[in-house]
């Protein structure tokens, strides 16, 4: 529980950004490397693997991975193409499965949780993340107490790919889907997009505690709080006013922090990336010290 910034700003003049070449061959960076695992911080935009979604592709994280240390590297999760941040790899079969199944019994956990007290358990994964959303998501006060967090409990259908899954039953039943917020910021520009007098933005950190198919984004926008730049379940009246006012083009969600046992170990490890320079443009044309 904290107190929330929210700032009332003037218009944000017209910026433009030119975005990062895509002729040259990227170098991912490296946040954490050891004998079994590695990490790298994955920009918006890249796939993590080779896919039907986009057969002109022709860098992909795994491949990268590969070729900068010179080894096979097994992804354990994924991110979507546009979201960007820390992304696991274990450097051998046998460790990617124990860390698939700590990622799996994530599932396993939700049962046992009975309030917004996370119970831990020495597999479970904590992923959290970082997304710039679309309006003043609300928050509560309570004798005197404002109250920033809370949790988002709601059934997804599964998201099937349109050939990918065109074997995939059509005809499931909703899974249980289950995430944490935290309001971090707010904001508020002064100018009119759609039937709106004024643009609003909040900074939200979420902990998903299942793993559905696009499931933060999902979420926000069952909230009606979509994320900034989601082409598919956002809004398209204030991503083109932000790629217009701020200058790029993005998904504004970033998984910003891995924390977990390793397999092999039994250490804690907390893996961490920084936000990159547009997340950072942004902050500073909000006025936000983060």
């Amino acid at each position: 529980m904290s107190s929330i910034e929210n700032k009332e700003l003037t218009a944000i003049p017209h910026q433009c950004e030119g975005l990062s070449s895509q002729d040259e061959k990227p170098i991912l960076t490296i946040l954490y490397q050891d004998e079994y695992l590695v990490a790298v911080d994955k920009p918006a935009g890249l796939f993590v693997h080779r896919s039907f979604m986009d057969k002109e592709e022709i860098y992909f994280a795994v491949q990268l991975v590969r070729d900068q240390i010179g080894q096979y590297v097994y992804p354990v999760h994924r991110l979507d193409r546009p979201t960007s941040g820390v992304l696991l790899f274990a450097l051998t079969k046998e460790v990617a499965q124990q860390l698939s199944d700590a990622f799996a019994n994530k599932a396993q956990a939700l049962a046992l949780e009975q309030s917004k007290d996370r119970e831990s358990d020495e597999l479970l994964m904590t992923k959290t993340y970082y997304a710039l959303i679309r309006g003043h998501l609300i928050v509560k006060e309570e004798q005197g107490i404002i109250i920033d967090e809370g949790v988002i409990d709601h059934p997804l259908k599964e998201k099937l790919d349109k050939l990918g899954d065109k074997f995939v039953s059509q005809k499931k039943e909703a899974q249980q889907a289950k995430s944490y917020y935290r309001v971090i910021k707010q904001a508020t520009l002064p100018v009119a997009v759609g039937k709106y007098d004024s643009v609003r933005y909040s900074l939200v950190q979420l902990t998903p505690v299942t793993g559905r198919r696009h499931q933060l984004r999902r979420h926000l926008a069952h909230l009606r709080h979509p994320i900034i730049g989601d082409i598919n379940y956002g809004d398209n009246k204030q991503n083109p006013f932000f790629i217009e006012h701020f200058g790029f083009k993005r998904l504004m969600l970033i998984a910003k922090s891995l924390q977990f046992m390793h397999p092999i170990t039994g250490k804690e490890i907390n893996i961490e990336v920084d936000f990159d320079e547009q997340w950072q443009s942004v902050f500073k044309l909000l006025n936000w010290q983060l």
